[in-house]
């Protein structure tokens, strides 16, 4: 996620779609009867929306390259790295193997000397490294660095490019190694003795978190484990094994840093916005970083909790009636809205103790985008972004994950 004017909505028309036609998206609040569909039917519906947006998204880049920004239209003019990355996550056959690697050389050349990943790249290259088109925070974006590590892992998992893996791989350990982290402990870290040092992770990113910051902290290990991976597909096992090393640590510390016992969730941060984070507690779980109790205890609060925090199957951010403690306007967006790009986490997690409510949960999520449309953030009526494909594609990971451990 990241900021751009709420006004910009979108024009959305007929677009191909591996040279077939695509049809438009419904306008945002229009609401349409559909018949039911099973749980199924319903995962069927999303992997083909999904690939459908994918697809109806792509744009050019001045030098031709294929660009796949995060709503389909013209509400965001640049090329995102962490919604593609949430794209390759749930829909990596959507690409070609050229557009995999293209793609993954415009954000590993954009990174910043001091090995810093990007938030975004304009269409004539220039690299964003702060939100808000660069305006927001002092230095880069915290999570630059492992969403470029994700990036370049899945392309390297979808293509198996050894060539493209040589060429990328020096700037990989240098982009993770810039990632700013406690070390102490070897979670990320925001300066609180600034007075706006960083943006935490993007789909937080004007929530005002300092200290040690969990979600940030989790796609760390999660980068670290991936970049492990591919050192190790090179023939650097040293350098591996450490890079796993970091990656325990780090997940050990947000164990026992950020876990509230008594609420069953883990904190979002250490100093400002210590509220409990539904999404980093699912994420936790979805990465094995959450031990068994943990995750134990992060789906029994949610299924608790769960008439507050979800409608039509998206997720809010934090508890019913919690607001952060400095972010946006509380009732919109990052500070209240509900969000689908979550909801494999979610859904995952649920399984876990309610297996029933969790498969509902994924009907609900698919009766409303094809009521309403795939929109970035919803609140009640309220449909914010139609044609928003990480909302679409992030979820099918979790699912996946959700059933792959049924079937254990």
């Amino acid at each position: 996620m990241r900021w751009v004017p709420w006004l910009v909505l979108g024009v959305l028309g007929t677009t191909s779609l591996w040279g077939a036609e695509v049809n438009p998206m419904p306008p945002a609040n229009s609401v349409k009867e559909v018949p039911a569909m099973s749980f199924e039917e319903s995962v069927q519906w999303l992997e083909q929306e999904a690939q459908r947006l994918v697809r109806a998204c792509r744009r050019e880049m001045r030098d031709g390259t294929a660009a796949f920004p995060p709503q389909v239209g013209i509400g965001y003019d640049a090329f995102w790295l962490r919604d593609y990355s949430y794209m390759l996550e749930g829909c990596p056959e959507a690409f070609s193997a050229k557009e995999l690697a293209d793609a993954c050389r415009v954000f590993v050349r954009a990174m910043a000397a001091t090995g810093d990943g990007v938030d975004c790249v304009r269409y004539d290259g220039t690299p964003i490294y702060k939100p808000g088109y660069g305006s927001m925070g002092e230095n880069p974006v915290a999570d630059g660095g492992p969403f470029t590590i994700n990036v370049a892992w899945a392309t390297w998992r979808a293509t198996g490019d050894k060539a493209l893996l040589a060429e990328v791989l020096d700037r990989l350990v240098a982009c993770l190694s810039a990632v700013p982290r406690n070390p102490a402990n070897g979670l990320v870290h925001i300066r609180p003795d600034r007075p706006y040092d960083r943006c935490p992770y993007g789909f937080t990113d004007t929530v005002r978190k300092t200290g040690d910051e969990l979600f940030t902290s989790l796609l760390f290990v999660q980068a670290a484990g991936r970049l492990a991976e591919l050192l190790a597909a090179a023939d650097r096992g040293a350098e591996a094994a450490a890079w796993r090393e970091r990656a325990a640590q780090a997940a050990g510390s947000c164990r026992s840093v950020f876990w509230d016992g008594e609420a069953g969730l883990f904190r979002a941060a250490t100093v400002r916005c210590r509220e409990h984070d539904l999404w980093g507690s699912a994420f936790a779980v979805h990465l094995g970083v959450a031990s068994p109790e943990q995750a134990t205890a992060i789906a029994s609060t949610l299924r608790a909790q769960f008439a507050g925090i979800c409608q039509q199957g998206q997720f809010r951010h934090l508890l019913p009636g919690v607001v952060w403690e400095q972010a946006c306007a509380p009732g919109t967006y990052q500070n209240g809205g509900f969000w689908g790009t979550p909801t494999g986490w979610f859904v995952q997690t649920l399984d876990r103790v309610d297996p029933a409510l969790a498969r509902q949960t994924v009907v609900d999520l698919v009766a409303d985008y094809r009521r309403r449309g795939v929109g970035e953030w919803v609140l009640d009526g309220h449909v914010q972004l139609p044609g928003y494909v990480a909302s679409a594609t992030l979820p099918l990971r979790g699912i996946r994950a959700m059933l792959a451990r049924e079937r254990q």
